[in-house]
């Protein structure tokens, strides 16, 4: 079977900042070029020139909850539009690091932003379209502040008190049980190998999947 034979695939990584997600995009990505596939490593916010731009200002820039979620919206259309879209439309496997969960954790959960509201802008936004896996990274705040700890210069989620981070992870349970069927929570606690190796067998079932 060629590359082009293959159907599509959409992934994305969610967890709280510093649960350490990001550290095994490339592994995963890896992973799918290894049996011949052509692979699309993204993020949002950001993606599109556009929407790093915006990304820029949702990091940085102080605004209200609901310029937040529209600015997150909006960098979302144009990923989707450009990126996204035409990648799965090729038949490749998209890796987005973060996706319309984290705004639900973080818009809606973190700043308590109304979920109705929301939803509305999902529809419109990206109508029916949701990730075929969800890499939940999931870690206790008080141990995602640890980590964060020096690393970098935080930004305006980032410097968030660990109350924030908790609501947050509250707003990842309530996806996960809104969307059991995607969702795979990988226990972010532990050494990077170790996760790892949970991450390995979540992918061994896909191929187990893929095959009958």
């Amino acid at each position: 079977m060629t590359d082009q034979q293959l159907p599509s695939y959409f992934l994305t990584f969610e967890g709280i900042d510093g649960a350490g997600k990001s550290s095994h995009i490339g592994a995963v990505r890896d992973h799918f070029v290894a049996q011949g596939r052509s692979v699309v490593v993204t993020r949002e916010p950001g993606g599109t020139p556009l929407a790093e731009a915006l990304r820029h200002l949702v990091l940085h820039d102080s605004m209200d909850p609901l310029t937040e979620a529209l600015l997150v919206f909006a960098a979302r259309r144009d990923h989707l539009l450009h990126v996204i879209t035409p990648a799965l439309a090729r038949g490749d496997v998209v890796i987005c690091d973060r996706f319309t969960d984290s705004t639900f954790a973080y818009q809606g959960f973190g700043r308590e932003f109304p979920l109705a509201v929301l939803e509305q802008l999902e529809q419109w936004v990206q109508a029916d379209l949701q990730p075929d896996l969800t890499l939940w990274f999931d870690l206790r705040p008080e141990i995602a502040s640890v980590r964060l700890a020096g690393a970098r210069q935080p930004d305006r989620f980032e410097s968030e008190q660990l109350a924030f981070f908790g609501r947050v992870r509250a707003g990842y349970v309530a996806r996960s049980q809104k969307y059991p069927a995607r969702f795979v929570r990988i226990d972010g606690e532990g050494e990077k190998h170790e996760i790892w190796q949970r991450i390995d067998t979540v992918l061994a079932h896909l191929a187990i999947d893929h095959h009958t």
